[in-house]
């Protein structure tokens, strides 16, 4: 390290250029005029949104988040895009929408009704949700043309989008495809009431790679703008945007028989050389990941991650690795050398999902950004 440096312990580097590759790979699957909705949703995935949201400006046309606190938050590092907020309102949040000229999400028509008593001089634009399968947030698809005919009765509200999400892109290939058929079905029937010009959007990273052909006006990007890719085969074409690094705090040479962290659950089989790194689940790397075959990368090369991740450090097996001493710079996710640990291997080892890798990473971690 540098003298010129400062000591870190625990950082996260962040690559901008790599988010707006990402970004552009995402328009490639899609056809022309496809717009593009960054999610940065819960601090940009982990990312941190004011950075994230400015490298972004101009790559993409609207931004998403999941309430009015990110919106507000959001909108002070990006005054002049469009927000739009993909959750549900609390009721004492509805005049903050309104009042910030986000774009709410409307699943009902009470909620438009809410929305059309706030909104001013000025109709608010906002988008209807339909719920075509994920049970989360929608109108149901039998009752989207009832609503529909109710809400634009209501000439304080624009409606400008509709909306719906894939909750098995991933997964069901049969029931995705039907749902996709099921949706812009709704949406031209909603057009013929007088929804008109709205900007149609249901896919999600997954949707992105795997059904562009139906991707409707706008997408919404989320994990794969952060290099990460729920279909395995598009990871190529992605550039991961966070290295999560560490530092080694102390190397010891252990005998065989030796206990490794809290419950001995790992033994030392034959004298081994250990190193103490600076991270733990209270940063973020998970409990989960004790004994699950997890590593690190120290110079270039993979380490064993032993015994059970403790709140502030984690044991690696630098054995291999004689030269390796105190201050030496892990890789926890990312890059180093031609090795890469990617968040979906972390996830699978620790029983979860990369969204939750990425989020969880805690604010103790240092975020560095490279453009």
């Amino acid at each position: 390290m540098s003298p010129n440096q400062p000591a870190r312990r625990c950082w996260a580097e962040i690559d901008c250029a790599a988010l707006r590759h990402n970004v552009a790979a995402a328009r490639g699957q899609l056809g022309a005029g496809v717009q593009v909705m960054a999610v940065v949703k819960a601090n940009a995935y982990g990312h941190g949104v004011g950075t994230v949201a400015k490298a972004l400006v101009g790559h993409a046309e609207m931004f998403g988040v999941a309430n009015v606190a990110e919106a507000e938050e959001l909108r002070s590092y990006v005054p002049d895009v469009p927000i739009f907020i993909l959750g549900p309102a609390l009721p004492e949040e509805r005049a903050r929408i309104a009042a910030g000229r986000f774009v709410p999400s409307i699943s009902t028509v009470e909620e438009a009704r809410a929305f059309a008593a706030l909104a001013g001089a000025e109709p608010l634009p906002v988008h209807l949700m339909i719920d075509t399968g994920m049970g989360r947030v929608g109108i149901l698809e039998d009752a989207a043309a009832r609503a529909a005919r109710e809400i634009l009765a209501l000439p304080s509200l624009f409606v400008t989008g509709l909306a719906s999400h894939l909750p098995v892109a991933d997964e069901d290939d049969t029931f995705t495809r039907q749902q996709l058929t099921r949706f812009h079905e709704i949406v031209g029937h909603l057009r013929s009431l007088g929804v008109a010009q709205p900007v149609v959007h249901i896919e999600n990273s997954a949707g992105i790679i795997s059904y562009s052909a139906q991707a409707g006006d706008m997408v919404r990007a989320g994990l794969m703008l952060y290099g990460s890719a729920p279909i395995a085969v598009f990871q190529p074409k992605l550039r991961a945007v966070m290295t999560w690094k560490t530092r080694i705090t102390l190397v010891r040479d252990m005998p065989a028989g030796h206990g490794i962290s809290y419950g001995r659950t790992f033994i030392t089989p034959r004298p081994m050389r250990i190193a103490t790194l600076a991270v733990g689940y209270a940063d973020g790397y998970q409990r989960h990941l004790s004994n699950r075959g997890a590593e690190v990368l120290i110079r270039g090369k993979r380490c064993a991650v032993l015994g059970r991740v403790t709140m502030d450090q984690i044991l690696a097996d630098v054995t291999a690795l004689p030269q390796v001493e105190a201050g030496d710079e892990a890789v926890l996710l990312g890059k180093q050398g031609d090795e890469e640990i990617f968040a979906a291997e972390l996830a699978q080892k620790s029983g979860t999902i990369p969204w939750e890798i990425f989020t969880g990473i805690g604010r103790r971690v240092e975020r560095v950004y490279h453009d």
